[in-house]
């Protein structure tokens, strides 16, 4: 994520939820430096006059009880809509209020996460293997929800049930979170977009000038700003 921002400028900038686990530091407290650093890039791209918003999810649901305050220029708010260059409004929130689970089941939802972190924990070991045998990037946890049907009905559920809310909000699109997995489609003629996250996929939305939306992943977005060998990993998911 440094690397991106120290590359990536931009007027705003909206973090959708999750960027700190509240839950982690709830069972015992891991801040390195490496988090200050992030947390002090993002606060002088404010003072330079980056516009930053900051859109809580359920790891970090404790900053919903500040919505509408302000942190060193970062606001903190429950939704948003950003309206793109070319006309064009989004509704940017989580997304865990559509997620049944985490609204109603707790302890499900707790377990699932461990089993998350156990899934990255494994992707870990496998990259490292990867890496030393010469092989490119492969994501295992992102494989597993590929192969896993409920995790796959879950997704498309998910994904169709945030589309057809946000269409009440008279937008042309939405962009969340929550489920870490990127995704860009098309549900009934309104444009659903999932940003992924910074664990796994690495991936981001980025608006062009002329308001164009790019889901993008990157190490790969990185290698050919730099002119370098193409990027043989998986790319974030963009599905037509």
């Amino acid at each position: 994520m440094l690397d991106f921002l120290r590359v990536m400028e931009a007027d705003t900038i909206y973090l959708v939820g999750d960027i700190i686990d509240g839950w982690r530091l709830k069972s015992g407290w891991l801040w390195p430096q490496s988090h200050n650093d992030v947390v002090q890039k993002f606060l002088r791209k404010v003072r330079k006059g980056t516009k930053v918003i900051y859109i809580p999810g359920n790891h970090d649901e404790f900053l919903r009880d500040y919505i509408g305050m302000n942190f060193g220029g970062i606001t903190v708010e429950m939704e948003a809509v950003h309206e793109t260059a070319d006309g064009k409004k989004y509704l940017i929130l989580h997304g865990d209020k559509y997620d049944v689970v985490v609204q109603h089941i707790r302890w499900l939802a707790y377990l699932g996460d461990w089993a998350y972190d156990a899934a990255v924990a494994v992707n870990a070991l496998v990259g490292f293997v990867r890496r030393r045998l010469g092989l490119p990037y492969w994501s295992f946890s992102g494989w597993g929800k590929r192969q896993v049907k409920s995790a796959v009905n879950f997704i498309g559920a998910f994904e169709e049930a945030v589309a057809n809310d946000a269409q009440r909000s008279d937008v042309d699109g939405v962009i969340c979170g929550h489920i870490h997995h990127p995704c860009m489609r098309d549900i009934d003629g309104f444009h659903y977009i999932n940003t992924g996250d910074w664990v796994d996929s690495c991936s981001a939305l980025i608006e062009h000038y002329d308001g164009r939306m790019e889901l993008i992943h990157w190490p790969r977005y990185a290698a050919s700003l730099l002119q370098l060998p193409a990027y043989d990993g998986e790319p974030a998911q963009v599905a037509a």
